[in-house]
């Protein structure tokens, strides 16, 4: 219980001293227009005020991924607490808060320009291809996880189809329409919604007793205790990922990147947000391990996936009609992301085929390719789509990390803020890759030695990337002039 508690304050000072850290090395311009306001269209580009905007940005990320995530990642025991708090403060925050005002400097930019345009023209193609990927996988586990929660609390004829139609509808909807006539607008009440699950769940947890059985951090906790016996390393970092650490939220920010009216309000939005997710994900591992011991836990995911978990525990802790509502809670988090999940999808496109989107029309062009091919995603298993996206979500963070990396290297500010957490999360995806049965399954042993040398080879082209860019740089250069107003740096943007 005390590890838990400790962990949860530890994120909430995370926010309070290290965030001014990540923040002053960014240099934040609070005079400087926004895109939010300099090219405002009416859908994409509409500023919104800072509590929307941190509201709308925490539930873009927070998809199912920080309840089913922990909660897997409890049958790892206690050490879940420390990749959750540590991934939090120094990866997933910082990711997501350089992620969103690099783009915020960009105009709204989209991780495969920003890609493009710091670490180089060819890295435009890879990264959109990686990007597009993640977003339809994304959007379409996020039909199926709420589709099948949905059909166990309603009567019988709206079963698992049904609810996949109406959210599809939702989805195209919002994903074709002004960012504030519908998720602007409906947001605040499932955000309410949400805040009332997650309290509810951490309040009912000590008020039945039940926290005196969240195990404790010692030492022991560092061995493998997975039922399964599934590696530690790397499998944690991959099973937590949206409460740590994820690549999915380097698509989110930018949609927020449009709609913030102030430099200054950065810190609120994408760090906070950020810290956050991961008290959220501290919460449902907390109550996973409180609950449940690690066999019971893992019979029970394995016969329903994490949303046979989260029924259960909600309904032990919140009794029969709070449990339905709590269910209700998180089922609004898949929702949440996968309309903008689809809806950064449609905007990746655009800005890669050079499509303005201010015509229905065109958005119309976009969309319904989009949504067919997630209809056709449909019909391959939950588990096969998760264990791809797992791996495809934290490529993006790798590289939404090391472009940050870049862009800070051209700077001359601190890199070293992205380029740790950007360089330890590489060595795992190809630690990935190499061992899981998705990519080349070899041994474990050879596959560490394999990645590291992999590793420090990646690093070594990277560098001497940025090096030759930065070498040509001059004073008037855009990369190094970002903070200047958009009028005078891209003043074919500006109408």
């Amino acid at each position: 219980m005390y590890s838990f508690i400790l962990g949860v304050i530890s994120l909430i000072l995370g926010y309070v001293f290290y965030s001014k850290v990540i923040i002053k090395n960014f240099g934040v311009e609070p005079d400087r227009e926004t895109p939010a306001t300099a090219l405002e269209d009416g859908t994409d580009f509409v500023p919104m005020e800072k509590q929307r905007n941190w509201l709308i940005q925490l539930l873009n990320i927070a998809g199912t991924g920080p309840i089913f995530g922990p909660i897997m990642g409890a049958l790892y025991g206690p050490v879940a607490f420390v990749w959750i708090v540590l991934g939090s403060i120094f990866a997933g925050a910082v990711h997501d808060y350089y992620m969103g005002m690099i783009s915020l400097r960009n105009n709204g930019a989209h991780l495969p320009e920003l890609a493009s345009k710091y670490l180089g023209k060819g890295m435009r193609h890879i990264v959109n291809l990686f990007a597009a990927l993640l977003l339809l996988l994304v959007g379409t586990v996020f039909v199926t996880s709420p589709a099948s929660l949905l059909q166990e609390l309603t009567p019988g004829f709206m079963n698992y189809t049904f609810w996949v139609v109406i959210i599809f509808i939702y989805y195209i909807l919002s994903t074709i329409l002004p960012i504030d006539k519908v998720i602007g607008r409906i947001y605040p009440f499932f955000g309410a919604l949400l805040i009332f699950t997650t309290v509810a769940v951490g309040i009912m947890l000590f008020a039945k007793g039940h926290a005196g059985n969240i195990p404790e951090l010692s030492m022991q906790s560092f061995r493998n205790i997975h039922p399964q016996s599934t590696p530690l390393i790397p499998g944690l970092f991959f099973t937590i990922s949206c409460g740590a650490l994820s690549g999915f939220h380097a698509t989110q920010t930018p949609i927020i990147s449009r709609t913030i009216e102030n430099e200054e309000e950065g810190r609120w939005v994408f760090y906070g947000a950020m810290i956050t997710e991961g008290i959220i994900a501290m919460l449902w591992a907390a109550a996973a391990m409180a609950l449940f011991d690690g066999q019971t836990l893992s019979e029970i995911i394995n016969s329903g996936t994490a949303s046979a978990a989260v029924s259960q525990i909600t309904l032990t802790l919140l009794g029969t009609v709070g449990g339905t509502i709590g269910v209700l809670g998180v089922i609004i988090l898949p929702i949440t992301s996968g309309d903008t999940a689809f809806r950064s999808l449609r905007m990746i496109i655009a800005e890669y085929i050079g499509l303005l989107q201010d015509k229905l029309s065109n958005r119309f062009m976009i969309t319904v390719p989009i949504f067919a091919i997630s209809i056709a995603l449909m019909f391959i298993d939950f588990n096969i789509l998760w264990r791809y996206f797992t791996w495809a979500n934290q490529v993006t963070a790798v590289t939404a990390l090391f472009m940050s990396t870049a862009y800070l290297f051209y700077k001359e500010k601190n890199y070293l803020f992205t380029f740790i957490p950007g360089s330890f999360m590489l060595y795992l995806v190809i630690l990935y890759l190499l061992t899981e049965p998705i990519g080349f399954n070899l041994a474990m042993t050879m596959s560490y030695y394999i990645s590291a040398v992999l590793t420090v080879g990646i690093i070594y082209v990277f560098f001497q990337q940025v090096n030759k860019v930065k070498a040509e740089l001059n004073t008037d250069s855009v990369l190094i002039n970002d903070h200047l107003q958009i009028r005078d740096i891209f003043p074919e943007s500006v109408r």
